[in-house]
């Protein structure tokens, strides 16, 4: 299940779409807001995408995920908008038989979505902004 949304994320309502009696392994990358970036205090990040393009770039890397490791469930979840520190930007879930596949799918899946996907962030600073490339 794909979703970008302007709402809050519920980590918890999220994973509990990708349980499955026939996984040992559920694993959850929560990405967050953090309050400092290159020593510099942050006030917000500001996420914009392309949405369509967006979904469909999840959907491959869904996919792909799918062909890679023996997994039940992916779930990619995707704020968009402002967010101030704390604040969870997105969150990927992912279940499997074992937890070796969980971890790998999990960490390929957010890697590939900071490569490919076409949501922006804007940092704003107390001193300035900047966008920020995928690959610093």
């Amino acid at each position: 299940m794909i979703k970008i949304t302007e709402y809050p994320l519920n980590p918890d309502d999220i994973t509990s779409t990708v349980f499955s009696d026939e996984a040992g392994a559920v694993n959850v990358f929560i990405g967050t807001v953090r309050a400092t970036t290159k020593h510099k205090r942050v006030v917000r990040l500001e996420f914009e995408t392309y949405l369509n393009m967006a979904i469909k770039e999840i959907e491959k890397i869904i996919e792909t995920v799918k062909q890679k490791w023996p997994v039940h469930h992916v779930v990619i979840h995707h704020r968009i908008g402002a967010l101030t520190v704390g604040e969870i930007a997105v969150v990927i879930a992912v279940s499997s038989p074992h937890r070796k596949e969980a971890f790998a799918a999990c960490q390929y899946a957010i890697d590939t979505l900071k490569e490919t996907v076409p949501i922006w962030k804007k940092e704003v600073f107390e001193d300035g902004e900047e966008w920020v490339s995928a690959h610093p």
